[in-house]
């Protein structure tokens, strides 16, 4: 066993540093100066942080940040309050009609969004939401849910059903049980939705491209393509670019991911 342990432990070393290895190149980089044409893998012994602020200004990554806070901020609220308002009735009552539901929504998630964006680029157009920001977190917002409903329905399921039973006693609601009770609940798998899907919406690109065609409704992603294609020969200040554009997910995910792992165990333990 103890043999076995070592094996799998090395093998999650070296499967970590492959993932690393991109992400230690971009620092390599982008603390360089454009003149040093040492090799990618050697760390510099200086530190230039002027392409960081050169890459702040020039690749206009302000107005791309406050986009993308936008879009974030307000997909995620729909998301969680839409996601944990569908999920308790699929979880609470297993009639036919809500295993029916629960599966169509489930299936969605085999639909890629590329295979449908031509008809919702139609429908956008016709509704005005191109260049929009509530367009954009419709969108996110649909193609969230699935996974979300998915995870909060799992979740909410490990509740014990006698919470609801002594709510129903002392006179609330089924909607002042699920605010009140349930919802305060579900923090754990709630950090998780918001580490899945907050990710996801900050790195999207091909709605943000498609659907936000305004320079000032560039997001980060979009943004930062632009800035590539006009500085391909300086490729230190893309570095510099897409390691800023990095740093908010990075400390999001350190700050919360003890509650990360705990609430995608937990939603994916009991459906």
């Amino acid at each position: 066993m103890k043999r076995k342990n070592t094996v799998a432990k090395l093998l999650l070393i070296l499967i970590s540093l492959f993932y690393l290895i991109p992400f230690y190149v971009v620092i390599c980089l982008a603390f360089k100066l454009q003149s040093d044409f040492s090799s990618k893998w050697q760390f510099p012994g200086y530190l230039f942080l002027q392409n960081f602020s050169r890459a702040w200004g020039s690749g206009h990554l302000a107005n791309a940040f406050k986009n993308n806070i936008i879009i974030v901020v307000f997909s995620l609220a729909l998301i969680i309050i839409c996601g944990s308002i569908c999920s308790y009735p699929l979880s609470r009552y297993k009639t036919r009609l809500n295993k029916f539901i629960y599966s169509l929504i489930i299936a969605c998630t085999i639909v890629p969004g590329l295979t449908i964006l031509v008809p919702l680029y139609q429908i956008m157009v016709n509704l005005h939401g191109t260049s929009t920001y509530w367009s954009v977190i419709l969108l996110h917002l649909t193609f969230s849910m699935p996974l979300v409903v998915f995870l909060y329905t799992g979740f909410i399921g490990m509740i014990p059903r006698e919470l609801d039973d002594a709510a129903v006693i002392d006179g609330l609601s089924r909607f002042g049980i699920c605010f009140r009770i349930i919802m305060p609940l579900l923090i754990p798998i709630t950090i998780t939705v918001i580490i899945v899907c907050g990710v996801g919406i900050w790195n999207d690109y091909q709605f943000s491209l498609f659907f936000l065609q305004k320079p000032t409704m560039f997001t980060v992603t979009v943004q930062l393509s632009m800035f590539f294609q006009y500085n391909r020969n300086e490729i230190n200040l893309v570095a510099a670019g897409c390691l800023i554009s990095a740093v908010p997910l990075i400390a999001l995910f350190i700050f919360l991911q003890k509650y990360f792992i705990k609430g995608l165990a937990s939603g994916a333990l009991k459906l």
